[in-house]
């Protein structure tokens, strides 16, 4: 007698994720992560409930691919940044007039997802805990190298290590973005980032 074998074949993805993580990551840029439901995230993906468990299993795991999506989106941004620079110093400015575009020009007032996700979920997930930790170190050492780099062309000075300097860079960096979140006036931004040049020139 003769058996028959059904081969399960794996669940094929039908959609467009990056479509689906852009929608989600604006979503979660708006209302956070707490406030934001899967009823939410059905009706801004165009998926089900089914589609979204049967992809991601949960909620909070979207929302861990969204952070590595949007880390991803602005590392290519700063890499480009970077290719134009000459300095360390110019380097550093051009992250700062980056953000500067996207909130006095654009004028985007949710804030950064990741810089958000600090304030609301730090500490109270693991896994996300990991992210913005090992998000937070990349961007350090990126400062660190941009510092010690102006300080051998002469455009940082050197009254401070590029270790203290980079954590000076990237505090001010993330208070910058939570300030436009609620300021969009480009003078008083502008002003922001000719404080933070004055103190590394």
């Amino acid at each position: 007698m003769e058996r028959s074998f059904q081969i399960k074949m794996p669940k094929e993805t039908t959609f467009d994720k990056d479509f689906v993580l852009k929608q989600a990551t604006n979503l979660f840029r708006e209302k956070g992560y707490n406030a934001t439901s899967m009823q939410d995230l059905v009706e801004v993906t165009g998926l089900n409930r089914s589609s979204i468990y049967n992809t991601f299993e949960s909620k909070k795991n979207l929302f861990l691919e969204c952070l590595k999506s949007y880390e991803t989106l602005y590392d290519r941004e700063v890499l480009k940044k970077l290719v134009q620079s000459n300095t360390g110093l110019q380097a550093i400015k051009a992250i700062f007039d980056m953000y500067l575009f996207e909130m006095a020009v654009v004028k985007d007032s949710r804030g950064c997802l990741i810089v958000n996700c600090k304030s609301e979920m730090a500490n109270h997930d693991a896994a996300i805990t990991n992210f913005l930790s090992s998000n937070q170190q990349k961007a350090l050492e990126l400062f660190e190298d941009l510092v010690s780099q102006g300080q051998k062309d002469g455009s940082i000075n050197q009254y401070k290590s590029p270790k203290e300097y980079a954590l000076f860079v990237y505090s001010s960096l993330q208070g910058f973005r939570m300030t436009g979140i609620l300021v969009s006036d480009k003078l008083q931004l502008q002003s922001i980032i000719t404080t933070v040049m004055q103190t590394l020139a």
